[in-house]
Order: structure tokens, then C-alpha cells, then sequence
């Protein structure tokens, strides 16, 4: 039924989708390591400061303030890279999602062109075996359309709920201390 034209041209449109969702995943990891990266950088430049500030104190009183406001400058950053982390791997998602979802579409215009190919090259009166087998592959990719739909959405939610948990509105904590502190 396949001709060598149909089946280099599939094959072709597979490794074309297995190479950009590789890179896809690739630009995710080294939005990572750029991350992580970033994070050590920052880490160690604190850690030589707070070092600084904790050796120059003078007393007891002078060495516990220093300490404390170490907390809450690590705290921010630990938050602010959580919240870096989860954009890349939602955004990087979305990304893998979309191509997923663009290899399907092309897929199912593949198999209707094949249905149409084998129906127009079947002998005798082929049209209620391929109407058959058009509704069979529309039925086929309406499910898919729904499976895309809902993981789509599941994505969506997620990173909404990642942002919302994320967002500087959220943490109450450091409200919670100024009051109390005053």
C-alpha cells in the first residue's frame, strides 16, 4: 500500500519530531544548569559574606543580629529560585506538549491520505469498507483530541498552581513576622 516516497517521507517526519523535541528538552536542561549555576554563584558569594559578617562580631548581641539577618535574605532566594525552577519545567512541558501534539495532528493526515490512497486503489466497490474505516480514524482522533485536551489542561493547572503557590502574595510568613516583630 506504502510506497518508498510515503515511507522515507513518514520516516523523515519522525526523526524531524524526535529532533525537535530533543532539543526542546535540551534548551530545558540547560535552562537548568544555567540555574543552577547561577544559584552556586550566588551561594558562595553569600557564604563569604555571611563568614565576613559572622567573624567581625564583636559580642554576643552583635553576632546573633548578624545571624538573623542571614535568614531571611536566604529564605527570598531559596523561594525565588523554587519558583525559576518550576517556570522551566512548566514552560519546558508546555513546549514538549505542543510538539506532541503537533506529531499527532500530522500522523492522523497521514493515515486519512493512506486510507484515501488504499480506497482509491482497492478493486470493486470499496466506499462502506473505507467509510468504515474513516469514521473508525475519526473516532480515533477525537479521542486523541480529548487525551490532548485534558493533559493540555492538567499542564495548565499545574503551572497556574505552581505560580499561585510560588507568587510573593502567597507567603503570608513574612507579613506574619513584621507583625509580630512590631
Amino acid at each position: 500500500m506504502l510506497t518508498p516516497e510515503q515511507l522515507v517521507a513518514a520516516n523523515k517526519a519522525g526523526l524531524d519530531a524526535l529532533v525537535e523535541l530533543t532539543r526542546k528538552s535540551f534548551e530545558g536542561i540547560e535552562k537548568l544548569v544555567e540555574l543552577n549555576l547561577r544559584m552556586v554563584r550566588v551561594t558562595l558569594g553569600d557564604g563569604a559574606v555571611q563568614a565576613r559578617a559572622l567573624m567581625t562580631a564583636s559580642d554576643a548581641a552583635s553576632l546573633a543580629s548578624a545571624q538573623a539577618g542571614l535568614v531571611q535574605p536566604a529564605a527570598e532566594k531559596a523561594g525565588a529560585y523554587s519558583r525559576e525552577l518550576c517556570e522551566i519545567a512548566v514552560s519546558t512541558q508546555r513546549e514538549v506538549n505542543r510538539l506532541v501534539e503537533a506529531q499527532l495532528a500530522a500522523a492522523q493526515q497521514r493515515i486519512l491520505a493512506m486510507v484515501d490512497t488504499a480506497v482509491k486503489n482497492a478493486p470493486a466497490d470499496p466506499a462502506d469498507s473505507a467509510e468504515v474505516v474513516r469514521t473508525a480514524v475519526t473516532a480515533a482522533s477525537s479521542a486523541m483530541e480529548i487525551v490532548q485536551k485534558a493533559a493540555r489542561e492538567a499542564v495548565d493547572h499545574t503551572g497556574a498552581q505552581v505560580e499561585a503557590i510560588m507568587s510573593p502574595q502567597h507567603d503570608e510568613r513574612p507579613a506574619r513576622r513584621r507583625a509580630a516583630a512590631a
